[in-house]
């Protein structure tokens, strides 16, 4: 296996507020859902950076696709990372997450590692770091 991912699929529990958080509250790219008219077929796409996507499916379609049991989700199983250019982008990103209903898990502060990051988490309960890493800046 290449060391590429294409897609990261998060689980959700309603696709329109999931849009609509990602949409119009973090500021990312979607064209809205598709595949509405197939039954465990919804489900939203954006475009991210370096050719990544980012979809959003309801949970119970995930479910149903994989044929794996519905169970609540673990916020600590997976920690999604975006990383920033600086430590005011830090806050800027948190203050915009809080603003669209996020719910800050850590407030931005100095590391151990000797940058600064937050934690928080989308409706959903899926957890994000936004950091500044001195040794690992962002794609200009």
């Amino acid at each position: 296996m290449k060391p590429y991912i294409a897609l990261i699929t998060l689980g959700v529990d309603d696709l329109n507020d999931a849009v609509h958080f990602y949409r119009d509250g973090l500021g990312l790219v979607t064209e809205g859902s598709v595949g509405d008219a197939f039954e465990h077929g919804a489900v939203a796409f954006f475009e991210l950076h370096g050719g990544l996507g980012l979809a959003l499916w309801p949970r119970a379609s995930l479910a149903h696709d994989t044929g794996l049991p519905l169970r609540a989700a673990s916020a600590p199983d997976v920690c999604l990372a975006h990383n920033v250019a600086s430590q005011a982008e830090v806050d800027t990103v948190m203050a915009q997450a809080a603003a669209a209903g996020a719910t800050i898990v850590k407030p931005a502060q100095p590391t151990f590692w000797g940058g600064y990051a937050g934690y928080f988490q989308d409706p959903d309960r899926h957890l994000w770091e936004i950091a500044w890493n001195p040794q690992r800046q962002p794609p200009v």
